[in-house]
């Protein structure tokens, strides 16, 4: 599975952007841009034949998701390849985006009738028994899915497949950094699974995505606070409802009670997996003052160890590239500013020379909350680490952000438990870190600035439905007791009985007081 490279007759018909490999700066692609024009055909397309798609069924729907999944199975390897070239990944978290979309589909795929089936409801009135009720879920027809460029997968591929298994058609708009890999997938949907036509990428910077959230019926959005505002605007224009996950800036409790060997290992993946380029990446640890000084210098060292690079097939390396050299900059500008404000940099810290886009893993200690690196979202391989009194303090911090995407707290189970559910998250991991994401039988979203909505679980499907409550007659004569002719005579009855059935108290409902 090669990445294709558009042709120059191509390039000249319409405009194109460049798509670069970040661990060498390499042009690996030229991509048209989907204009409004092109999207708006695109959407019509799909809209079209999701009529026929949601009429397949759950099962039916579920049956082409089981072919994708198969695809994707048999293709791991390729697909990896892709995903190295454009995000910079080591080559185990390119491996990593396949199994997250595979496990996704099965889930749906067992799950989508217990959460968006018909559902019968008793009817709680005895003036309703009468009456048989049902909640059907109708999808929203076009949902519009704007993904970013760290997981180019997992957050677009995460979103379209529930809402394809809803009876939804999805338009993917990737990000315009990492669109190859998606874009691979898309095709062979098209041309090898011979998938209906109700799935499709449209690619582009952000005229594009406008154009997207003007023709959806639902639009899926995941990205930076800054972007989502002018999204939401967008959309309410058109009274377009709208999900939104968003950025994170996410804490690490470390209690005097907690296994610090497995504190420091879990939070050097939790800061520096996918070179800390994931919203819900560790980026700033509280450690209890009695054990600050071991946490430190086992963290720092396990930071040390890793090992910095580009492997292939054998792997063999631990981190990776930066994906969005913009992003990179960020991450200067706050390690700099940490460091010019008296914080200590334990390792790391500098940009590496040479080819592609990369910043050497780094720890930061002697930080406070002055510092853009513990308040801003650095979306790199930075952390700082900062030392508290006791569990009340560092609850009071990790919960001073205007973020609240999920934390992780360390230390005896019980202890830690409580101290998570104190937190102001939408997810806090208990003696791990990251692992939150992949629990897709329960949501997982933001609070705060960290988003609207949810993914995973019951809520990450039913937001792509709409319930429509039928209420069927099961017998009755030609006229009901509420219709015309309003009596003295019917009203008074109704009011007995009404009366009757409200009532609480036997006086009452006697009609006495």
């Amino acid at each position: 599975m090669a990445i294709d490279t558009v042709t120059e007759a191509t390039a000249t018909e319409r405009e194109s952007f460049e798509v670069i490999d970040p661990a060498t700066g390499a042009v690996i692609a030229n991509v048209p841009i989907d204009g409004p024009a092109e999207v708006a055909a695109t959407v019509a397309r799909v809209r079209a034949n999701q009529v026929a798609w949601e009429e397949l069924g759950i099962k039916g729907r579920a049956e082409w998701l089981f072919k994708l999944r198969d695809w994707l199975l048999d293709h791991q390897d390729a697909i990896a390849e892709t995903m190295q070239r454009e995000t910079g990944k080591v080559r185990a978290e390119a491996m990593g985006e396949v199994p997250y979309v595979t496990d996704l589909i099965n889930f749906y795929g067992k799950k989508a009738k217990r959460y968006i089936g018909d559902e019968k409801v008793p009817a709680h009135s005895p003036l309703m028994k009468v009456k048989k009720l049902k909640v059907h879920y109708r999808p929203y027809p076009v949902v519009g899915v704007i993904s970013p460029w760290n997981f180019p997968l997992i957050l677009s591929l995460g979103d379209a497949i529930p809402a394809l298994v809803a009876g939804c058609a999805v338009v993917v708009k990737p990000s315009e950094i990492t669109p190859l890999g998606l874009g691979e997938i898309v095709e062979a949907w098209k041309m090898e699974i011979g998938g209906p036509d109700v799935f499709d990428v449209v690619n582009g910077m952000g005229e594009t995505g406008s154009a997207l959230v003007d023709e959806a019926d639902f639009v899926q959005f995941t990205g930076s606070d800054r972007t989502a505002k002018k999204v939401l605007a967008r959309a309410a224009e058109t009274l377009t409802p709208v999900s939104a996950e968003l950025g994170g800036k996410d804490p690490m409790i470390v209690l005097r009670t907690a296994n610090l060997e497995r504190a420091a290992n879990a939070a050097a993946w939790g800061a520096f997996a996918n070179s800390g380029q994931i919203c819900i990446s560790t980026e700033r640890i509280y450690v209890e003052e009695p054990v600050y000084d071991e946490f430190l210098t086992r963290f720092t060292d396990e930071v040390k160890s890793l090992k910095q690079g580009m492997d292939g097939p054998e792997h063999g390396k631990d981190v990776g590239a930066m994906t969005f050299p913009k992003q990179t900059d960020i991450v200067e500008s706050h390690v700099n500013g940490a460091r010019d404000s008296g914080a200590t940099v334990l390792t790391g810290g500098e940009r590496r020379e040479g080819p592609g886009d990369w910043f050497e893993p780094t720890v930061l200690a002697d930080v406070d909350h002055s510092m853009d690196v513990m308040r801003d979202e650095s979306f790199g391989p930075v952390v700082g680490v900062m030392k508290v009194r006791d569990a009340d303090e560092a609850v009071n911090l990790a919960n001073d952000s205007r973020y609240g995407l999920a934390a992780s707290v360390f230390g005896s189970k019980r202890q830690a438990e409580a101290v998570a559910r104190r937190l102001e998250v939408g997810t806090a991991n208990v003696n791990d870190v990251l692992v939150g994401f992949l629990a897709s039988d329960v949501p997982m979203g933001g609070w705060k600035d960290s988003g609207i909505g949810f993914r995973h679980g019951e809520y990450g499907i039913k937001k792509f439905v709409r319930p429509e409550s039928l209420v069927i007659t099961r017998f009755g004569g030609k006229r009901e007791p509420l219709y015309f002719p309003y009596t003295s005579d019917r009203r008074a009855k109704l009011r007995k009985i009404t009366q009757f059935f409200n009532s609480r108290d036997w006086r009452r409902r006697l009609g006495r007081r």
